[in-house]
């Protein structure tokens, strides 16, 4: 009896009819509050595409294919954007659907013809996701813009580069930004290579194993400027690697980026000095007049790790279901992506502008590399070459010097002297230093260590001047590409939207 009455409150709650209360308000409402906001769109555009591509295989009749377009003109998609949810209808799809039949009559139906959900969805996830690569790409190539641009300006700012935390030779502050540079060219092209997964149409597969209808997939491709066909068709409504490999290049992105805002960070400090941001990116302590605490980049380096999670959760959601329509890699899933790569355009711009309008500490950068045993590895390449020694010998030469001046607490460079080397050297070669005290002390000189590593990649000034050059060329290539797939999604849609008027004007 107890489960009798058990069960009879849980019906009075949830109700009797689909959908219960509860999986309206876990599933279905939140399915379809996120497709009302990005896919109305796109499914219209199916749609129009579709109902074109059967009138030319005269699936539909052209009377009829005018008829239905006709409805498809007279949706009020403001009003399904804005209204709430129906439990009438399963989801956004049957309620256009539903709509479309009491606009055009039963023959409405007929779009329907060679399709399914499961291809339609497809197309819509990937058509959504499209554009929000483009436009995540696109603020990448703004940021790098901005760092090219800071890097110019900052060929001969002389500072400490480091490894394992410590202070390991001198470079300059466009060596660090153009390794950035260069990573975020890295970042656009696997973002290429992830939209040209992306950008390929389900459309044609139906729910698994296409249709016995004379359909034109190849047509549906181009009408909504797919680049290519998902062939097989379970291919087509179970593949959800094209997800997957967006989730996982935006994940390593966030990473790469984190490391950089980490360092920033570190800089940040007044203990560092590196630079001075802009007031707009700081705020100051309720209770310590003198703070101004670098928020900018603090919520820089937390949202790229909220970045990282959403995309590991897409990964998550993938593992382990079945090869065919589930619901793992659809409507659930779906939004972890849209709002890692949302989240990464707005930290992509962000980033831009605190790099760009922060003050850099030339003065304090060069005084801390002037004073730093970082110069010494130019001196033991110097003695090589002046004593005809072997580098493990001038390296031990070397390494003497430093070890003698650190047990005497001197932590500069001031106190390495051309006396303390030809001591240090007679001790290991039983040979006089050959070098001069003039080569001697310029080899100790951060600007002359920078200057000579001429070498392409280092940071000799004319060096990175022409590395800088060849990122603005590769700019204007890389922008090409993403101008091209901008204006192929944009001339489909005008095509789109050409093809119904023609249908809605015709007498």
């Amino acid at each position: 009896m107890f489960f009798q009455d058990f069960r009879k409150q849980i019906n009075e709650q949830e109700g009797t009819h689909f959908p219960s209360n509860s999986y309206r308000q876990m599933v279905l409402q939140p399915a379809y509050d996120e497709a009302r906001k990005h896919f109305l769109d796109s499914m219209v555009q199916i749609h129009i595409a579709h109902l074109k591509m059967l009138e030319e295989q005269q699936l539909v009749t052209s009377k009829h294919a005018r008829q239905i377009g006709q409805a498809i003109e007279k949706l009020d998609l403001e009003y399904y954007k804005t209204h709430d949810y129906n439990p009438q209808f399963e989801d956004l799809f049957f309620r256009i659907e539903n709509k479309l039949i009491e606009l055009g009559g039963d023959i409405s139906g007929n779009l329907h013809i060679g399709r399914s959900r499961n291809d339609m969805g497809i197309a819509i996830y990937r058509m959504t996701l499209r554009k929000k690569m483009l436009l995540l790409m696109q603020e990448l190539l703004n940021l790098r813009s901005s760092l090219i641009a800071f890097a110019e300006e900052h060929v001969e700012t002389i500072m400490i580069g480091y490894t394992h935390t410590q202070q390991a030779q001198p470079t300059t502050f466009a060596h660090y930004l153009k390794a950035v540079i260069d990573q975020l060219t890295r970042d656009y092209k696997r973002m290429q290579a992830a939209y040209a997964t992306i950008n390929r149409s389900s459309m044609g597969a139906a729910a698994l194993t296409t249709t016995s209808f004379p359909i034109s997939r190849e047509r549906m491709q181009e009408l909504l400027a797919f680049d290519d066909i998902i062939e097989n068709a379970w291919d087509a409504v179970a593949g959800a690697d094209y997800i997957a490999e967006a989730a996982s290049v935006v994940q390593l992105a966030a990473l790469n980026l984190g490391r950089t805002s980490q360092d920033f960070l570190l800089w940040a400090t007044q203990e560092f000095n590196a630079f001075k941001l802009a007031s707009p990116y700081v705020q100051v302590s309720s209770i310590m007049p003198q703070k101004r605490n670098p928020v900018s980049i603090e919520h820089t380096r937390s949202l790229l790790s909220s970045v990282v999670g959403d995309a590991s959760t897409v990964l998550q959601m993938v593992h382990n279901t079945p090869f065919g329509d589930i619901v793992d890699t659809e409507d659930d899933m779906q939004p972890y992506l849209w709002r890692a790569v949302d989240k990464l355009v707005g930290i992509y711009k962000l980033f831009s502008s605190l790099i760009v309008t922060m003050d850099v500490n030339k003065e304090n950068l060069l005084k801390r590399a002037q004073n730093s045993f970082a110069n010494v590895t130019e001196l033991a390449d110097s003695l090589v070459r002046s004593e005809e020694i072997s580098f493990r010998q001038s390296h031990k030469i070397v390494s003497l010097c430093v070890r003698e001046l650190l047990a005497q607490n001197e932590e500069s460079l001031s106190g390495l002297t051309w006396q303390l080397a030809n001591e240090k050297c007679l001790e290991v070669t039983g040979k006089p230093l050959q070098i001069n005290e003039i080569a001697f002390y310029q080899a100790l000189q951060p600007e002359h260590f920078v200057n000579i590593r001429t070498l392409k990649g280092g940071p000799a000034p004319q060096t990175m001047r022409d590395s800088l050059i060849q990122s603005e060329n590769e700019s204007e290539v890389l922008e090409k590409w993403l101008n091209e797939k901008t204006k192929a999604i944009l001339q489909a849609e005008n095509q789109l939207e050409t093809i119904l008027k023609e249908w809605v004007s015709h007498d």
